[in-house]
């Protein structure tokens, strides 16, 4: 069973600054809900009740954000406000939700590794916050379904323009059998252009036996100086199954809103504020309007 999700959430948010300066970037609301509530959700709507924050400094938000907020809840019970207690009390009860600290941030690896007391012997999830799969499209459950079928590790990729590649970790493949499955032979973190195996992109979603552990704990540093899960995935894919290892993954063609970069984190807001039922009517109006305009001098 897998039962325990880890949601790496120490990075820095560089890009985001100077927004990021005082603010976690996983709490920038996409529409009306942080960013890193949309990706507990998905873990809750999978079916995990269990869930860690690997966090780091000026994190404490987060904490906050999933704990109950009485003052808050009173002043919001006073006005009757029923809609937005519910909404208040709702990202306090998705889960049982843990944190432990990241010391220093020395890449993705190193972060997994930090979830392996909790973790255990045991398969679990990893979901990245940057990528925010969409709820109509249960993508975790069918990567724990192909966990059952197989066993070791199992990644989600996704196809992606060529020119996109070098952005992405890409996977050597094979087929596996069924039409979204994927043997994964090899991967490399963000190669050339010229050096890339395919056009299969991993995305922030893995399912990882307890073996990535072992292999993470003598990982060495890559070029940036960080521990890659890439490096550790590329161990376990050679690896003999009766070992934890062995590599598969599930094809992704659903909907995908990546809020690693500013363009994207925008085009997340408004790709999800037009499926509102109290916003999109109004939004998708709106737009028409804007993008049929003619703005001169910068005026829009």
């Amino acid at each position: 069973m897998v039962r325990k999700a880890v949601i790496p959430a120490a990075g820095l948010g560089t890009r985001f600054l100077p927004a990021t300066k005082a603010t976690p970037k996983e709490m920038l609301p996409v529409v009306d809900r942080p960013a890193i509530q949309y990706v507990v959700e998905e873990a809750a709507a999978a079916g995990f009740a269990d869930i860690l924050l690997i966090t780091g400094r000026n994190k404490r938000a987060l904490e906050d954000h999933f704990d109950r907020a009485y003052e808050l809840e009173h002043a919001l019970e006073q006005r009757h406000d029923d809609v937005r207690m519910a909404e208040v009390l709702r990202s306090a009860g998705l889960a049982h939700i843990h944190y432990v600290r990241q010391g220093e941030p020395r890449g993705l690896g190193h972060a997994v590794l930090q979830a392996a007391d909790h973790v255990g012997d045991e398969p679990f999830a990893v979901l990245l916050g940057d990528d925010l799969i969409d709820e109509r499209d249960p993508l975790l459950t069918r990567m724990i379904e192909v966990r059952r079928q197989h066993g070791g590790s199992v990644i989600a990729l996704m196809r992606v323009p060529r020119e996109s590649l070098p952005l992405y970790g890409v996977a050597a493949v094979e087929p596996a059998g069924a039409e979204d499955v994927m043997r994964v032979r090899d991967l490399v973190e963000k190669p050339p252009l010229e050096a890339a195996p395919s056009d299969y992109a991993v995305i922030g979603r893995y399912v990882l036996d307890p073996a990535v552990f072992r292999v993470l704990e003598v990982t060495p540093p890559g070029r940036s100086g960080e521990i890659q899960l890439t490096d550790a995935l590329r161990v376990l894919a050679a690896m003999p199954p009766e070992e934890g290892g062995g590599v598969h993954g599930v094809v992704f063609t659903g909907r995908r809103y990546d809020t690693g970069d500013k363009l994207g984190w925008l085009q997340a807001t408004v790709r999800l504020a037009v499926r509102r039922d109290d916003l999109g009517a109004d939004l998708r109006a709106w737009l028409q309007e804007f993008v049929a305009g003619d703005f001169p001098d910068g005026a829009a």
